[in-house]
């Protein structure tokens, strides 16, 4: 096996997720040591409605880059845990909204705190410009492996 052979496998390793999954588990810990029943990606998902409330599942989807099944699924979990509702869209009735409940909204300063933490901790000891190239390369791997405009893989 080459040299430059078995770089390439590290960075796969690295590309496919090390870091993320040692993220995500940290804040999983971290959530769950603070009394919160919640998965990270069942967190995601609040994220989003955060950030714009009333989210058809569609969106949802887009947004979180999950499947349809994945999201009813995590919909489904958090409408059961009253910290969010499906509401029809007031134009078109086949169109799902995801809406927060009071008991979701609360939620968000705790757990944007913890993930504040988290990742302080991941991060810590890396240079902001570091970060930055880490960023782009991330964004242009992305980039290569997205759809193109005309929606051929």
């Amino acid at each position: 096996m080459s040299q430059s052979h078995f770089k390439r496998g590290e960075l796969y390793s690295v590309i496919n997720g090390m870091a993320s999954i040692a993220v995500a588990r940290r804040l999983q810990r971290n959530f769950r040591n603070s009394g919160l029943d919640i998965t990270i990606e069942q967190w995601t998902v609040l994220y989003h409605l955060w950030k714009e409330d009333c989210l058809s599942q569609q969106e949802l989807c887009n947004r979180t880059y999950r499947d349809k099944p994945s999201i009813t699924r995590l919909i489904d979990n958090l409408e059961k845990q009253k910290l969010l509702k499906r509401a029809s869209h007031k134009n078109d009735k086949r169109i799902n909204l995801v809406c927060l409940t009071d008991a979701g909204k609360a939620l968000q300063n705790q757990t944007l705190e913890l993930a504040n933490e988290t990742m302080d901790e991941a991060l810590s000891g890396v240079k902001k410009e570091d970060i930055e190239i880490v960023k782009n390369v991330l964004q242009k791997v992305y980039d290569n492996l997205s759809p193109s405009p005309k929606g051929s893989y």
